[in-house]
């Protein structure tokens, strides 16, 4: 399949500005999830950006403690609003129940 150029800089850019692994964002974009890596491994060496390690699947980038923490307030607070969301349907199917 032959993507667009704009298609292909949208997806880099998205790998690149997301917490996601490069798999879950390739199958969300319904794409091989190695020719997305490849895309954004180019993208870096042809940026000089720092690139994953090929020997292992996780980035070679280490996080600062406060990055983490950024991160994992915002994982927090999402995993908090799903399970409000939750409990309000759960609420409700009950209801219906009865």
């Amino acid at each position: 399949m032959k993507h667009t150029k704009e298609f292909k800089e949208s997806a880099i850019q998205l790998v690149l500005n997301s917490n996601e692994e490069i798999k879950t964002i390739a199958q969300d974009l319904g794409m091989n999830h190695k020719t997305l890596y490849n895309w954004v491994y180019n993208y870096r060496r042809d940026n000089n950006l720092q690139t994953y390690n090929r020997t292992s699947s996780k980035a070679s980038i280490k996080e600062s403690s406060e990055e983490e923490l950024r991160r994992l307030r915002k994982e927090n607070r999402l995993l908090k609003q799903e399970r409000d969301i939750l409990k309000k349907a759960t609420a409700y199917f009950a209801k219906e129940t009865l």
